[in-house]
Order: structure tokens, then C-alpha cells, then sequence
């Protein structure tokens, strides 16, 4: 007989009961009773939410959605205009506040890391200069900035008398002009082989960057195929593209790109207030770099711009990446102020469709819905980047 077949001697495993026992935790009955008590108050709330909106004439559920909106929407990345569904006027404010946040992160993270180094250099007027910044900027509440970045656009003078820069850039109380890519005859066609060059580029991209691969050689060489590729997009489908320079004509500025006064604040105020935190985050990530890397570099022949790019920042990016997320989720949600300099973001879109409609409840879903979307997003995307840091700091 096997010595595998016989029974194991002493006692036996935990029984049905032990287990759930020891799964449910102690006090058993106090847990029971405050799951009661919580579904019995959630389901008190929507019994009393659903006796109002009957009470109002109002049916639950997210009809609303495409029915005609009644108001115009400022401006908006996509046509629309009254008359149009709540669900074109929501996805106009969602598209909105994805190009604050997206713009945002990318310009407070330059501007933070230039300000991080500078406040590491040996010039001391120009690191008192960054600590001055810093120190005001984060003990200032964001929407006291957004009022004031608000009210000094409202105060330029007019096209006429703009304030010009290299006669290419105006600030006026129109906005702010910058030269920028005007789009002639864009089809669906167009947007369609934009799109399949765009996901071709990303996925080769990510591809060769998880498997190892991705260096700047090769990357520069993908970038330049996929910028030959939409140049001869644009003529195979009958579309035009040009550079365009802003200029006065008659009583306005024409040509370039126009940065109304509401998105100018409230990108100013963003890239401002958040550009500070990331500049205190990319310090304390290069002052956690041991000194002794700096010495050995030096012992190496290498110079300080050598040292901070090959040496100290690609280990200070382990301290400074999940810190910087956190930055990112901030930017993103502390957008959702631009309801009070008149910008419309998703939260206006959302606040005018649920006051037109009455379904204040469905609106305030979706807006809870799709800032968690946003942010999961987010967070997902600097996780993998993070993971990928850290790697590569492991094997440094």
C-alpha cells in the first residue's frame, strides 16, 4: 500500500461553517444590522428621490439624452448649435475639459521640471526667485487664480491696440492669437486615415516600448514616416492644411489660433498652480538621489548637464512619477472650477442640461460616471509608465 493513500494523522481542515465563520469576521450580528440599516437607507433615499420626480411630472432615465438641447454652447471643439441632442452638447463639454486637462499636464510638467532644476542650481537669486514662486503660488487657493487670470485677459486692449509679439502673437481682449495649423476641406475620409496613421503610430509605439525596443533612433523614424504619411493624407483626400500667422484685419485679428480669454485663464491657471507642485516634487525626487552618484559621474568625466540627464534623473523618476499622477488626477478634477470663469466645461454642459431638464439625479451620474472614467485612465496610463520607470531604475 502507497504512503500517499493513507490518512494524514492529527486533525482535519476547517469545517463549511468554520470557514464562512471566519470569513464573515467577528460580531456577526452588528455586521447584519449595518448592511440592513445602510440598504434600508439607500433604499429609503431612492424611494423618496423617485415619489419627488413622479411628484414633478419628471421620468427617471436618460431619454433626456436625445432630446434637442435649448442653449448654445460657447465654444466647442465640434459644431453645435441649439436644436441639437444633450448628448452631442455633454460630449462638446466633455471634449472641452479633456483639452484643459491634456494641455495642462503637458505644460505644467515642462514648466514644473525647469523650475524644479532651477531651484536646485547654484545661482541664488535664481533659486530665492523659484521658492518665491512656489511659496505663492501653492498657498493660493486655484480659484482666486482662475478670477485673476480672468480678470487680467478681460482687461487687454482691443484687436487694434493689441499688445503683439514678434508680430506673430497678440493678447487682446478676444483672446490670445498664436500661430497654428489652419484645416481646409476635412472630410470623413480624412479623419478617417488620420485616425488609422494615429492608432498604426500608438501601437507600434507601446509595442516596441514593452517589448524594449523603443529607442529615440527608432522612435524619430517612426515620428517621421507617420508626419510624411499624414502629409500625403491630406492631398489624397482632397483636404488642405497651412501654417497660418495671425494678423490685424479690419477689427479683429484673422488666421492662427484663437485662445478665448476663459480657456487663456483657466489653462494659465492650471499650468500655474499645478507647475508648482511639480516643481517641489522633481526637487525632492533629484535631492533623493544619493550624492555619491553625482561624485562617481564626476569621477567619470562627466558633465552637470550629462549627470542630471543620464544619471539623476532617471532614478529620481521613480520618486518623481507616482507623485506626479497624483498632480495629473488633481489638474484634471480641479478643471471642473472653469464653471466659474464662464469656461464651458463638462460640468457646466452638465449643470445647464440638468437645470433645463429637471433630471438633475441622470446628469449628476454621468458626471460622477465620466470623472472616474477620466481619472482611472489616467492613473492606468502613469501606472504602466511608472512600471516601466521603475524597471529601468532596477537595472541601473
Amino acid at each position: 500500500m502507497s504512503l500517499i493513500d493513507e490518512p494524514v494523522p492529527g486533525p482535519g481542515g476547517p469545517g463549511i461553517l468554520r470557514r464562512i465563520s471566519l470569513w464573515w469576521g467577528s460580531y456577526p450580528l452588528t455586521q447584519v444590522a449595518v448592511i440592513t440599516a445602510v440598504v434600508a437607507l439607500f433604499w429609503l433615499l431612492g424611494h423618496n428621490t423617485a415619489e419627488t420626480m413622479a411628484r414633478i411630472g419628471i421620468t427617471p432615465g436618460f431619454d433626456f439624452l436625445s432630446r434637442p438641447a435649448s442653449f448654445e454652447i460657447g465654444e466647442a471643439p465640434i459644431a453645435f448649435k441649439a436644436g441639437d441632442p444633450y448628448a452631442r452638447a455633454i460630449l462638446a463639454g466633455l471634449l472641452n475639459t479633456i483639452k484643459a486637462a491634456a494641455l495642462g499636464c503637458v505644460l505644467a510638467t515642462i514648466l514644473g521640471v525647469v523650475l524644479g532644476v532651477a531651484g536646485l542650481s547654484g545661482n541664488l537669486l535664481l533659486a530665492g526667485l523659484v521658492r518665491w514662486y512656489v511659496e505663492i503660488v501653492r498657498n493660493t487657493p486655484l480659484l482666486l487664480q482662475l478670477f485673476f487670470w480672468i480678470s487680467l485677459a478681460k482687461s487687454f486692449p482691443s484687436p487694434r491696440q493689441a499688445l503683439s509679439a514678434f508680430g506673430s502673437f497678440f493678447l487682446t481682449n478676444r483672446g490670445v492669437f498664436v500661430p497654428g495649423l489652419g484645416f481646409h476641406n476635412v472630410s470623413v475620409p480624412t479623419l478617417w486615415l488620420l485616425g488609422g496613421l494615429a492608432a498604426a503610430y500608438l501601437i507600434f509605439v507601446l509595442r516596441a516600448w514593452r517589448g524594449g525596443g523603443l529607442s529615440a533612433r527608432r522612435l524619430g523614424l517612426a515620428t517621421a514616416l507617420l508626419l510624411g504619411a499624414v502629409a500625403l493624407a491630406f492631398p489624397l483626400t482632397g483636404a488642405g492644411a497651412a501654417w497660418e500667422i495671425p494678423a490685424l484685419a479690419g477689427f479683429n485679428i484673422r488666421g492662427g489660433y484663437n485662445l478665448t480669454p476663459e480657456f487663456a485663464a483657466l489653462l494659465t491657471g492650471l499650468v500655474v498652480k499645478f507647475s508648482a507642485a511639480i516643481a517641489e516634487i522633481v526637487r525632492a525626487g533629484i535631492q533623493s538621489v544619493d550624492r555619491g552618484q553625482w561624485e562617481a559621474s564626476r569621477a567619470l568625466g562627466l558633465h552637470n548637464g550629462q549627470i542630471m540627464r543620464l544619471v539623476v534623473l532617471p532614478q529620481a523618476l521613480r520618486v518623481i512619477t507616482p507623485l506626479t499622477t497624483s498632480s495629473y488626477l488633481d489638474l484634471t478634477k480641479d478643471s471642473s472650477l472653469a464653471v466659474a470663469i464662464g469656461y464651458p466645461d463638462l460640468v457646466s454642459i452638465i449643470n445647464t442640461t440638468a437645470n433645463t431638464t429637471g433630471q438633475s439625479l441622470e446628469a449628476l451620474t454621468l458626471l460622477i460616471g465620466i470623472y472616474l472614467a477620466i481619472n482611472l485612465s489616467v492613473s492606468a496610463a502613469m501606472n504602466l509608465y511608472n512600471k516601466r520607470v521603475s524597471l529601468k531604475g532596477a537595472r541601473i
